[in-house]
């Protein structure tokens, strides 16, 4: 039996990795609310992995916000972030765990990368101003791995998602990611009978979605690779690999097919005052589908099982 520890697993991520190892046979999953392990505790951390004997980890965990979040807390974000993956990936190699799998972001990218972006272009250029924080806290992870690899010989490997979205996301009217937001905004403003919605930026960037539910099949995928499959697919020294559609769409495309999948029929107004962010964030997901992983599910069918699962648990979301 193998016992596999899903940090995070009340998180959407998390949440989703779970749901997917229950099919599998032989293992046993083990997992900490916030509330019974601070994995910002080095020494909590420390004590859980000497006396559970983990085989395997997936690090979901992780503050996670959009563009007004990051910019109102940027001091949480960093903190917090590096505190999780430094106490769990350390603590996990003292206990003498051999695999984990990190969850990082596509922004751990310069804001002016090359698109689509390989995973060659991480530490090229500049980062995005509103999450540089939040960014350079997943580039230490990915190097954390790294380096516990070229040091210690463990086979820590590390995946960077695309904008992610889907059951169990965080709805918070301030501090969410956009298409939960946007879900929500929509969804009210068709309950009150608006005849317009504004929406932030000018809808000119372009940006890639990911359904959650495709997002743990590529981790649980890319973990149960062979190690010399997977070392084969993966520079010396460059751990982390790529995961998304390789399909983008401006977020005015994105905002018009929330309104459809919402019921929204008044008019859609972009307020060019807010932030953009980068200007397109496209992921090149050439080395995982070389690697035998695409994606199954499409934007407008996620975005309507996203917007049942909001439907379904509006009294209890999470934020």
């Amino acid at each position: 039996m193998k016992r596999i520890f899903v940090a995070g697993h009340r998180g959407m991520v998390g949440s989703a990795i779970v749901r997917q190892l229950k099919s599998h046979s032989n293992v046993d999953i083990v997992t900490r609310t916030r509330s019974e392990l601070d994995l910002t505790n080095q020494q909590a951390v420390d004590d859980f992995f000497a006396t559970e004997n983990i085989d395997q980890v997936y690090l979901a965990a992780a503050k996670v916000g959009g563009i007004h979040a990051n910019n109102t807390y940027p001091a949480d974000f960093i903190y917090e972030n590096l505190m999780i993956e430094c106490n769990i990936i350390n603590s996990a190699f003292k206990a003498g765990v051999k695999q984990l799998l990190f969850l990082g972001s596509s922004c751990i990218y310069p804001k002016l990368a090359v698109q689509p972006m390989q995973e060659t272009a991480l530490l090229t250029g500049t980062l995005e101003e509103t999450n540089e924080p939040y960014a350079i806290a997943k580039i230490a992870g990915i190097k954390l791995c790294e380096s516990y690899n070229r040091q210690y010989g463990v086979d820590y490997r590390s995946v960077m998602p695309t904008n992610l979205y889907g059951p169990n996301d965080n709805f918070h009217p301030e501090n969410s990611h956009v298409i939960p937001a946007l879900l929500r905004r929509f969804h009210e403003a068709k309950l009150a009978g608006d005849e317009q919605v504004v929406a932030w930026g000018s809808g000119k960037p372009m940006r890639e979605f990911l359904h959650v539910a495709d997002m743990a099949a590529a981790s649980i995928h890319v973990m149960e690779l062979e190690r010399d499959i997977y070392d084969a697919n993966t520079e010396p020294m460059l751990s982390h690999i790529n995961v998304g559609t390789g399909i983008d769409c401006t977020i005015r495309e994105l905002v018009e097919t929330v309104a459809k999948v919402t019921g929204f029929t008044g008019s859609i107004v972009f307020d060019a005052t807010k932030p953009d962010g980068a200007p397109r964030k496209l992921m090149n997901v050439e080395r995982l589908a070389a690697l035998g992983w695409t994606y199954n599910i499409d934007l407008e069918q996620g975005l309507a099982d996203a917007y049942a699962w909001f439907l379904a648990n509006q009294d209890s979301f999470r934020g």
